[in-house]
């Protein structure tokens, strides 16, 4: 079990780094990401992508355990939660995630990038636990 969680670190790290820098070198992004939530096809997409991300994370890591693996299970479910919500929910799920403004956006976007770092040390051990 210990190399699927190896795995799933590497493989959120990376994807939360990446999408920082894509988010922060190109911060028009954000706005255009909300305007094609607005497009059925889209959200439907997006939603169908994020069960599938977040099922497979769940069926092969439903780990519960008191150490830094928790946050690839809880990743997972966040993942499920976020792709159900859109797909049965869309327009109430749209309305609570366009209160959300730019500036909290990039708040937690910042705040994913040290998770991502963080897992990514989990993963490759670079600094020692």
């Amino acid at each position: 079990m210990e190399n699927i969680s190896i795995f799933l670190a590497k493989f959120w790290g990376w994807y939360m780094i990446i999408f920082f820098l894509i988010l922060s070198l190109n911060p028009t992004r954000i706005k255009q990401i909300f305007d094609d939530l607005k497009d059925q096809k889209f959200v439907i997409i997006s939603s169908f992508i994020a069960i599938i991300i977040g099922l497979l994370n769940i069926l092969s890591h439903n780990i519960w355990a008191d150490n830094w693996t928790i946050i690839v299970t809880l990743l997972g479910y966040a993942s499920l939660f976020i792709g159900l919500s859109l797909f049965v929910f869309p327009v109430k799920t749209i309305d609570w995630m366009s209160v959300i403004n730019v500036k909290f956006i990039q708040l937690l976007y910042l705040l994913l990038f040290l998770l991502g770092v963080f897992l990514l040390n989990m993963a490759y051990g670079v600094v020692p636990a």
